[in-house]
């Protein structure tokens, strides 16, 4: 585990840009080989626009990530939950990807889906009309600020080393192009997966237009959580309609229309 650490801590900014595109490039191959839906219109257009998201919502992951490491060098933090009691690297090592998937995507997710203040910046992700792999990218600036300062307040009342958290953004990623993919998994191999992971099948729910499957299903990594707490469901995932029954369908590659959409007051929310 010490030579996996050590790994860890060698990780690059420009490793870690690798990997995103190679999940994401991995992701996009097989919805060209197994697609689960006929993808309507141009599939690089759709892509290339939700990838714009890509460089807004990593403008503030950077500036957080300075933050972190640098202004209070979160690497020598000596702090937190974690800290008061010794465990194996490895032990150590599934509680703090166990911690950080809870907070930083299960139960933020709950909270960004019944807040209407929150909601509101969550629907830039939910308008897109055609779930794909590219999805997974598509976040609105603010929500990404919500759920990475929280993550930052996890790190830091837990006392997360930062080779865990390295870990974890490589592993997040796979699991978020994977999970919106537009792939046909056998009904087997993805039942027999979503009793731990979440899956590409269980996540569709998630994007149906209207409650109440658009409140289940919140998990990114660990199907567990939903399951936990009762916001779990599988059914057809043929008979989901992506989109929102809220926001105009006609605007879901208009990116200035999505920039601005938690600011529109035309856009009406239950929440």
């Amino acid at each position: 585990m010490e030579s996996f650490v050590s790994l860890l801590n060698g990780v690059t900014s420009v490793d870690r840009i690798g990997l995103v595109c190679g999940c994401l490039a991995l992701a996009i191959a097989l919805e060209a080989m197994i697609p689960l839906f006929a993808f309507q219109g141009s599939k690089s257009s759709h892509v290339a626009r939700n990838l714009v998201f890509v460089v807004t919502t990593g403008i503030v992951t950077i500036a957080l990530a300075y933050v972190a490491y640098e202004l209070i060098a979160i690497e020598g933090y000596a702090f937190g939950l974690l800290k008061l009691v010794t465990l194996p690297l490895w032990v150590e090592m599934l509680v703090a990807l166990a911690v950080l998937d809870f907070f930083g995507q299960y139960f933020i997710h709950v909270c960004l889906h019944h807040n209407k203040w929150l909601w509101k910046l969550h629907l830039v992700h939910h308008s897109d009309t055609q779930v794909d792999a590219s999805t997974g990218t598509r976040h609105h600036p603010g929500d990404m600020l919500v759920r990475e300062s929280l993550i930052f307040c996890v790190i830091m009342l837990f006392g997360i080393d930062a080779h865990w958290y390295v870990l974890y953004r490589i592993i997040t990623p796979f699991f978020a192009y994977f999970t919106h993919a537009n792939i046909a998994l056998p009904a087997v191999v993805d039942r027999t997966l979503a009793w731990v992971f979440v899956t590409p099948n269980m996540h569709k729910f998630h994007h149906h237009d209207a409650r109440p499957w658009t409140n289940t299903n919140y998990g990114n990594i660990l199907s567990c959580w939903d399951r936990l707490f009762g916001t779990y469901t599988d059914q057809d995932p043929r008979l989901v309609r992506y989109g929102l029954d809220t926001v105009d369908p006609a605007q879901s590659q208009n990116l200035a229309y999505q920039f601005a959409l938690p600011f529109n007051p035309n856009v009406k929310t239950d929440y």
